[in-house]
């Protein structure tokens, strides 16, 4: 989105250079535009600009794709419902991509009580998502999400985390422009030192752990690409067995 706005103000710019006040186009209109779907400020900028012939639809249609390009993954931020995201797309979009794994049941785990979420040749698997979003910002979900270049400080919170009642865990995280995989035993995440036991009151053996930009590359070594993800659930089942 900043990219968009500071590449629209550019051309805002020129505009008034050339059409002087022509055109009600100053800051402090377009931000209390009133906007009703679709019609929003980008709409009358844009608009504006195409009119006066300051960017051709080539022009538009370029600007409007490398948009896209930057926030293919904009609409997970649309998400509302933390239970929605956290459960139902993670899990989803972990599937489809190894569909090898299997929702658990007591035929395959006869101790299986909703503990984890998949189930691999006797490995369980639980998933973890999270969003990279502006830290200290009082502004929608999808307007203090953040692109993976981005400079700003971020949040990510991976919640009610039980190492106890699985092998593996996959944490998956998301920006505007990548989606990102982290594969991690039960052991790693116990003894990592930004792991925080007694996420509720009450609650034994749940916690939870952060990570911010200045912790982030404390996981780099559990980082894995997307064709990876399988081997690396085995490899951490070895491991954790093994300790």
């Amino acid at each position: 989105m900043e990219k968009l706005i500071a590449e629209l103000k550019r051309k805002l710019s020129d505009l008034k250079k050339i059409a002087g006040n022509q055109y009600n186009l100053s800051e402090e209109f377009i931000e209390n535009l009133y906007s009703v779907y679709p019609f929003n400020k980008f709409e009358y900028i844009i608009s504006h600009l195409i009119g006066a012939g300051q960017i051709t639809i080539e022009q538009y249609l370029d600007i409007r794709n490398s948009y896209l390009d930057r926030n293919k993954y904009l609409y997970i931020f649309e998400i509302t419902a933390p239970r929605t995201f956290g459960e139902t797309w993670a899990q989803r979009h972990l599937n489809e991509i190894v569909p090898e794994l299997k929702k658990p049941t007591t035929n395959l785990d006869k101790a299986y009580s909703g503990q984890y979420d998949f189930w691999y040749n006797g490995i369980r698997i639980e998933v973890k998502a999270s969003r990279a979003v502006k830290r200290k910002s009082g502004e929608s979900l999808i307007t203090k999400a953040l692109s993976s270049d981005s400079k700003s400080g971020f949040d990510m919170n991976f919640q009610q985390i039980k190492p106890a009642c699985c092998d593996v865990f996959v944490w998956i995280a998301v920006w505007r422009d990548v989606i990102r995989y982290w594969v991690l035993s039960s052991k790693d995440v116990a003894t990592s030192q930004y792991y925080s036991s007694g996420q509720h009151r009450g609650n034994k053996g749940e916690g939870q752990l952060w990570i911010k930009e200045s912790n982030i590359h404390d996981f780099t070594e559990y980082e894995v690409g997307v064709r990876d993800l399988l081997d690396s659930i085995i490899k951490k089942s070895e491991k954790e067995t093994t300790i």
